[in-house]
């Protein structure tokens, strides 16, 4: 008996129009290393910025110190050590805090809010420090401005209701790590900016109109494949489901 082979066809799977147009176009290795470098100096990567610039063969952009000074900064701020973060960002340029009273009240009224959570998880409970540093540091600045009134007080209700684990959702945010996040965030804007340097990455604002150029074309029903990944997500993130890493 002969034997014979049947042949199954397997079908290829069609690329989108959109991909297509996509592949086709060809964007500058000089971009791509300038925009990677830029993300990693703004960010605060000095030794994979150093890195890059040597197997890319460009210069680095800062000299190394200036960006390990904002990493250790932007630490501080996290572990809040607010005290080292103001002496650190004076002995690189004082003019930066001297010329943006929001910043510098930014940063006193965290340190306040530390040293509220010190006092209140203490044995002795003494509000000392907090009324002396309140009134010697943050009423001045807000007796001229409203919203750092505000402000002021918000963070001085702390005293009343701290340590409590349940507390009004403006009390809360107070003393989750995202208010340091924030500052810390706003600090390395403004020393970037003294720099001479744009304050945020160039693919932070990239992403952010990516994802607005795909939200219009989607209200305005062009053909666009059903899932446009960025490609920046974590390994758990879902298409959807969660933000993209470069814009959080």
């Amino acid at each position: 008996m002969s034997s014979s082979t049947v042949s199954v066809s397997v079908p290829t799977p069609t690329q989108h129009s959109f991909q297509r147009k996509v592949d086709e176009i060809k964007v500058s290795k000089s971009d791509i290393n300038f925009v990677v470098m830029d993300y990693l100096v703004n960010e605060g990567y000095p030794r994979a910025a150093e890195n890059f610039a040597k197997e890319a063969n460009i210069k680095l952009p800062f000299e190394e110190e200036s960006i390990q000074t904002r990493v250790e900064i932007r630490g501080a701020i996290h572990a809040g050590d607010i005290d080292t973060a103001i002496n650190k960002i004076n002995d690189l340029n004082p003019q930066i805090l001297d010329t943006d009273p929001a910043l510098h009240f930014a940063l006193l009224r965290v340190q306040l809010i530390e040293l509220i959570r010190n006092c209140t998880s203490s044995s002795t409970g003494d509000i000392t420090p907090v009324l002396n540093f309140a009134s010697s540091q943050l009423a001045p600045r807000a007796a001229t401005n409203p919203e750092f009134l505000k402000d002021l007080e918000l963070a001085m209700t702390l005293l009343i209701f701290l340590p409590s684990d349940t507390l009004a959702p403006e009390l809360e945010e107070l003393i989750k790590p995202t208010l340091r996040r924030e500052v810390a965030s706003k600090v390395s804007e403004a020393i970037l900016t003294s720099m001479g340097t744009r304050g945020e990455a160039r693919m932070r604002q990239l992403v952010r109109l990516r994802q607005w150029a795909e939200r219009k074309a989607r209200l305005a029903e062009k053909d666009l494949p059903p899932s446009l990944p960025i490609g920046l997500q974590s390994e758990d993130a879902t298409n959807g489901n969660s933000e993209d890493i470069m814009v959080q």
